[in-house]
């Protein structure tokens, strides 16, 4: 019986794992790098022990590391979350080799799955459909646009799977998907299109499979584009019987990580419903499965495609969770403890639908920073790995959070998910909030016309601008606020003069506001440091105001915004010259592209930056030549760093 589980991991999943530990009164113990020191899941837990470091190979990744923990907290048992250690084969053979209880598949298991060339193969030979594989090539030299490729008769590209090999004239069904066989979340991935993108998108996704999974080898696949991405929850004890609970749709992706998730799928047929169940189970028996893993597939119509078996608990579970009223990490551990599953699958009931809140911008790029409030209200389930005051590092996921909301059908849980996100108070960071509701009221996606290329199709990105009455509202409480804290005469309207000389206005990033006398048409009810009420036209709107050192955040029916309160003296500012190219995050530099004096093209990629966990190519804007190159590879630089200046062709 466990009565002590270590949680190997971090995060949301650390405190998801730790919530159902307390229910059935078993002791819990989290390990910590130095930036998470302050984490909510490291004061949640009964113990918590120090990985000294900062970055996750250092820590997190550190087997040696992690039973050192186990054996200084007295953890008789080990849970390896998602990500990081969870689909290391070797690491849960050194739990098991260490006498504690390992709350996940045999290591066999991990390492049948865990490189997907392989795993492809022994599906494939079991009868569960699969993509076929690509052989890795070349353009011939005399058809640079050629669709007909032929090998590439120069030295073998390091890491790639060597029986990758094709006979002349091989007919490449472009587009490719270049993956990495290990690990998974989207990384090492790359689309080509087109043949002379192969070898760059070789070497870049080689690149990120190291640097995330500690394994360079890659495959290729045909792409096959406008398809579902649909997995089946599957759990197994040690007896024999395994179960499908379900499938999960997860085609709403951007740089091939999930962004929605629900539960069932809401675009394929009972009969194809059935081959998936029936394809997820086959693949849990044919490797001897034992416990929660994810069976995932490309579905198009009526073909089915294995893409890969995640041997672990899903970052989206919590919709399977929801729909069959189980809790898949209890069922973990009973498992890992001996019991029998009994009674069979519990039947599906209604609708389930989770989003993942990140700290990123509109361009997907992470945020790093001190998150000032975070309050998520409604009839929605809260998975987070944060609270009000948290600090999101540059070192790990710049996940916050998942939202998810269940209903009777799936009307109802989208309508409860867009309700929580559109009042949520999330202060300090931008997030991808905007992003989330567009999709979530986009017609398509009402409509259950889902894929995994739905945020190319559909432009969901604008953000929520401020706007006049946005600023007038931070504007009046900003004045509010100034007569509270004046120290003499604070009855007296702000700004006052004997002999008024002109409007009273407000500066805003992008906006001004005048304030006194107020725009025609609008009334102020009411007007305190966090409170206004505007009345305009018959309308009555109440704005939340929230301040933080310059940073304005408004909240109201209309919306959430952020605005940039501006100095009416700025202070001198560093000059930066012109085409300059900033680095748009804390990150570190990968690679230096170019050279001073070298002639550039308008997108050519010029600086790569490494920032949580994911390559950042940094771009020419223009054409022209490179006047000067501050960044070097290997330095840790901050947000706006000057990183390469390139002198526009016609200047």
């Amino acid at each position: 019986m466990i009565t002590r589980l270590l949680v190997a991991n971090r995060g949301e999943i650390a405190r998801r794992v730790f919530r159902t530990c307390r229910a059935l009164g078993i002791e819990t113990v989290a390990v910590f790098a130095d930036p998470d020191a302050d984490a909510p899941h490291v004061a949640e837990a009964d113990q918590a022990v120090r990985l000294r470091g900062e970055h996750a190979s250092a820590t997190y990744l550190d087997i040696s590391r992690i039973l050192e923990a186990c054996r200084v907290s007295g953890a008789d048992a080990v849970h390896p979350g998602y990500g990081f250690l969870s689909e290391n084969a070797a690491f849960a053979r050194a739990v098991l080799d260490a006498g504690l209880t390992w709350v996940g598949p045999p290591p066999a298991a991990i390492a049948a799955m865990g490189s997907k060339i392989e795993a492809k193969r022994l599906m494939a030979a079991a009868g569960v459909p699969v993509l076929p594989s690509v052989p890795v090539l070349t353009p011939a030299p005399d058809s640079p646009d050629s669709r007909t490729a032929t090998p590439d008769t120069g030295p073998a590209v390091p890491g790639l799977a060597p029986a990758m090999a094709a006979s002349p004239g091989v007919n490449v069904p472009y587009p490719l998907l270049v993956k990495a066989s290990a690990g998974g979340g989207g990384r090492g991935m790359r689309i080509v299109r087109e043949p002379y993108e192969l070898e760059g998108a070789l070497a870049a996704a080689r690149r990120e499979a190291a640097a995330a999974f500690g394994d360079a080898e890659v495959f290729v696949e045909p792409l096959l584009e406008d398809a579902r991405h649909v997995e089946v929850q599957v759990l197994a004890d040690a007896h024999g019987t395994v179960w499908s609970l379900g499938e999960r749709e997860c085609s709403i992706q951007r740089r091939h990580q999930k962004v929605v998730e629900e539960c069932p799928s809401p675009g394929i047929t009972a009969e194809v419903r059935e081959r998936l169940a029936e394809a997820a189970v086959l693949a849990a028996e044919t490797i001897g499965y034992v416990g929660a893993g994810t069976v995932e597939f490309l579905v198009k119509g009526d073909t089915v495609a294995f893409l890969e078996m995640n041997t672990r608990l899903q970052v989206e579970h919590p919709v399977t969770e929801l729909v069959h009223g189980v809790d898949l990490v209890a069922l973990q551990l009973s498992v890992a403890e001996g019991a029998r599953l009994e009674g069979g699958p519990p039947a599906p009931r209604g609708h389930a639908v989770e989003v993942r809140l990140y700290a990123e911008d509109a361009e997907y790029l992470p945020q790093s920073g001190v998150l000032h409030h975070f309050e998520i209200t409604g009839e929605v389930r809260v998975d987070s790995g944060v609270e009000s005051g948290s600090v999101v590092s540059t070192y790990y996921d710049p996940m916050l959070a998942k939202v998810i909301a269940h209903g009777a059908n799936r009307d109802e849980a989208i309508r409860k998910l867009t309700g929580a996100l559109r009042t949520a108070k999330l202060h300090g960071l931008t997030t991808n909030r905007d992003l989330l509701l567009n999709i979530l009221k986009n017609p398509a996606f009402l409509a259950g016309d889902t894929t995994t290329s739905f945020l190319d199709r559909h432009d969901v990105r604008s953000t929520q601008a401020p706007g006049e009455l946005d600023a007038l509202a931070a504007a009046l409480a900003m004045a509010a606020a100034n007569r509270a804290e004046a120290a003499v005469l604070g009855g007296l309207p702000s700004g006052w003069r004997n002999v008024r000389s002109q409007p009273r206005h407000a500066r805003f990033a992008g906006i001004e506001v005048t304030y006194d006398p107020l725009p025609p048409g609008v009334e102020v009810v009411s007007a305190t440091p966090y409170q206004v009420i505007l009345e305009c036209g018959e309308v009555r709107r109440t704005y939340a105001i929230a301040r933080y050192g310059t940073v304005v955040h408004v909240e109201s029916a209309l919306g959430a915004v952020r605005l940039e309160a501006l100095p009416r003296l700025p202070e001198p500012v560093a000059h930066v010259a012109p085409g300059s190219l900033l680095a748009p995050m804390p990150g570190s530099v990968l690679r230096v592209e170019v050279e001073p004096g070298d002639r550039v093209a308008r997108g050519q990629v010029v600086v790569v930056l490494e920032a949580m966990k994911m390559e950042h190519q940094i771009s020419a804007p223009v054409d022209g030549v490179v006047a000067e190159v501050s960044a070097e590879k290997g330095r840790q630089v901050d947000a706006g760093a000057v990183l390469v200046i390139i002198q526009e062709e016609q200047s």
